[in-house]
C-alpha cells in the first residue's frame, strides 16, 4: 500500500502541471476498486454516495463526522490512488472544529479534503465571509506540514444565491487563506466557469453530473478547469441502474438487463487475492 506521502505527491502534481483530470466519486471500498481499476488517477469521496447506500438523507444532521470519516478511510485503503474527501461543513461551525475535522481526515490515510461555506439553515444558507474565511485558515493552518491537499468550496449557487461576484469573491479570500484548490459546484455556464478560473490564482475544480449542462472534459480544460469531480451522480447512475432492473421484473416480467449487467469475473478482478 502507498504511504500517504506518494499519494499526496502525485496528487499534488496533478493540479501543479499536466492536462485537466477527472477525480471521479466512489461511494465504497468496492466502487473504489472498479474505478481504480478503469485508469483514473485520483478519486474523492462523496457523502450522498455514501449516504444514498447507508439508507439515509445527505445532511450533516444524519452524517456524522466519525460515519464519513470511516467510509473515506474504507475508500482510501482500497486503492493505491490518492483519495480526497467530501468533509461537508467541517462537522460543526467553529474554525477550531473545521481544523480538527483536517487533522483526523489526515490520520486516516486521506490526503485531500474539502470545506464547504454552507450553513444547511434554509434561512441563512451561507456563512457570512469573515466566518467561513476563518474557517479555511483554521483547515489550512491544520493541514501545513501534512500531507494534505485543501478544497474549499463555495456554495452560493446549491443553496439559491445565484451570485458569481460574491463566489468569485469568496474564493479568492479562501486563497488569501491558503486554500489549495477552490470549488464552487453548481455555476451556470462555462462563461461563469472562465470568469471564475480567470479570477483566481488556485486550480479550480467542477462538478458535472449533478445539475445544469453538461459540459466535455475538453470544454471545461479550455475554460480553466484544472479538476473535474461528479459528486453524488456516479453514485445515482448506480442506483438508475438498480431501479430499472427492478422495475423490468416487477413490471415486465423479464430479466433482459442481466445482459448488460457488469460480469461477475470483471468485479472479480478489481478485488484483492486471498490471503
Amino acid at each position: 500500500m502507498t504511504d500517504p506521502q506518494s499519494r499526496f505527491t502525485a496528487f499534488k502534481a496533478l493540479h501543479d502541471s499536466g492536462p485537466c483530470f477527472v477525480m471521479p466519486n466512489p461511494w465504497d471500498a468496492g466502487s473504489a476498486r472498479l474505478l481504480a481499476s478503469l485508469g483514473f488517477k485520483a478519486l474523492a469521496t462523496t457523502s450522498a454516495g455514501y449516504a444514498f447506500a447507508r439508507g439515509k438523507r445527505d445532511s450533516a444532521a444524519e452524517l456524522s463526522r466519525d460515519e464519513i470519516l470511516d467510509n473515506a478511510a474504507e475508500i482510501a485503503a482500497a486503492t493505491d490512488l490518492p483519495v480526497s474527501a467530501d468533509l461537508e461543513d467541517g462537522f460543526g461551525t467553529a474554525p477550531e472544529t473545521c481544523a480538527e475535522t483536517i487533522r483526523l481526515a489526515a490520520a486516516r490515510g486521506l490526503v485531500g479534503g474539502s470545506i464547504e461555506d454552507a450553513t444547511g439553515d434554509p434561512a441563512s444558507p451561507i456563512l457570512d465571509a469573515g466566518l467561513a474565511t476563518d474557517r479555511i485558515r483554521a483547515a489550512a493552518e491544520a493541514a501545513h506540514g501534512l500531507p494534505f491537499l485543501l478544497t474549499a468550496r463555495a456554495e452560493n449557487f446549491l443553496c439559491g444565491r445565484p451570485d458569481l461576484d460574491d463566489t468569485i469573491r469568496r474564493l479568492q479570500s479562501y486563497a488569501e487563506a491558503g486554500a489549495h484548490v477552490l470549488y464552487a459546484p453548481g455555476l451556470p455556464d462555462l462563461a461563469a466557469i472562465r470568469s471564475l478560473c480567470a479570477a483566481v490564482d488556485r486550480p479550480v475544480n467542477v462538478v458535472m453530473g449533478l445539475r445544469g449542462p453538461l459540459y466535455s472534459t475538453a470544454d471545461l480544460a479550455a475554460a480553466g478547469v484544472r479538476r473535474i469531480s461528479v459528486g453524488g451522480s456516479f453514485a445515482r447512475a448506480a442506483w438508475g441502474g438498480l431501479m430499472r432492473a427492478a422495475q423490468e421484473v416487477l413490471e415486465q416480467g423479464t430479466f433482459t438487463y442481466a445482459e448488460t449487467a457488469l460480469p461477475a469475473a470483471r468485479l472479480q478482478a478489481t478485488l484483492p487475492p486471498r490471503a
